[in-house]
């Protein structure tokens, strides 16, 4: 592989993002790799035996070989489920670049084949008055995998964000079609038109699944690509 630290992007929110991640893990597991996993700012919290959990950073520790305390899987937990910025300003809290990148860090220097990194929302999301969440993979120097909420609207979304992540100086390692509307339609011929207009291969094509499952997605995935 040639490089074993990813950031996990989306085109959108709920376009997926966790869903793949963990996906590319047990994908990467079944290749006999050991895998760890960090969401480092998540803002939505259901109440558990265990606390306020992000079941986003709960799915990925999941799928993960490694075991880490949550704390260390998701470090910035935000109740509401509303943009990271507000959530925090709400809170009393404030997010910078900075102070994810040294959570992030922490996990990186841990021994594991492939570190996953997911953000949160699309690649343009605000931590602050002045920096995004898009400034932590650009720190962090990470090649990016993509994931694309396949629906109507898609290709200009997936563009963009592949223009923005290619000015921000980053390599777009791969990209995931997520097939997120079921009745989405001329979807093969979106398909194929991303896979002309994305600068990087696709590692997979996930279908519409009834019942959203990490190891159900590894087998739709190719992470030999990357």
């Amino acid at each position: 592989m040639k490089s074993r630290h990813y950031f996990i992007a989306g085109t959108d929110t709920d376009v997926g993002k966790t869903l793949v991640a963990c996906g590319i893990l047990r994908a990467a597991a079944n290749l006999g790799l050991t895998t760890l996993a960090v969401k480092p700012v998540a803002a939505g919290a259901e109440q558990t035996a265990d606390g306020l959990r992000n079941s986003d950073a709960v799915l990925l520790m999941a799928a993960m070989t490694e075991s880490l305390p949550y704390a260390q899987v998701n470090p910035v937990l935000l109740a509401p489920p509303i943009a990271p910025h507000i959530a925090a300003e709400q809170a009393g809290k404030r997010l910078s670049v900075s102070q994810l990148v040294g959570f992030c860090r922490g996990v990186m220097m841990r021994k594991a084949d492939m570190v996953l990194i997911e953000g949160a929302g699309g690649w343009r999301v605000p931590l602050n008055q002045r920096e995004m969440l898009s400034g932590l993979a650009i720190e962090l120097q990470t090649p990016v995998i993509l994931v694309v909420g396949m629906k109507l609207g898609c290709i200009s979304h997936a563009v963009l964000t592949a223009e923005a992540i290619k000015a921000d100086g980053l390599v777009i390692a791969g990209w995931v079609a997520n097939k997120i509307d079921s009745d989405m339609a001329c979807f093969d011929e979106n398909l194929a038109t991303l896979r002309q207009l994305l600068p990087a291969p696709c590692l997979g094509v996930v279908p519409n699944l009834a019942q959203p499952d990490a190891a159900l997605v590894a087998e739709y995935l190719d992470i030999s690509l990357i």
